[in-house]
């Protein structure tokens, strides 16, 4: 049987903070909050680990313009 748990996104990679329904890159975790960072540069947030997902594939296709002119910056 396939197990229900999903995989949280890791550092340096995409994710969704469905607290505050923004996309950003995963930096790290410090005192038990996940350190995210606008796709494009930015200031960063923390977000609570249960609120930090992967996006959806649509999601990810809002982001993509970010993505592509930040030059490859953020690793993605």
């Amino acid at each position: 049987m396939a197990s229900k748990q999903q995989t949280r996104p890791g550092v340096r990679e995409l994710a969704k903070d469905t607290g505050s329904g923004r996309i950003g890159v995963v930096m790290g975790k410090v005192g038990g909050r996940v350190q995210m960072r606008p796709v494009g540069g930015g200031v960063e947030w923390d977000a609570r680990p249960d609120n930090v997902v992967t996006p959806s594939e649509q999601e990810k296709l809002t982001v993509r313009p970010a993505i592509t002119s930040s030059d490859g910056r953020n690793g993605l």
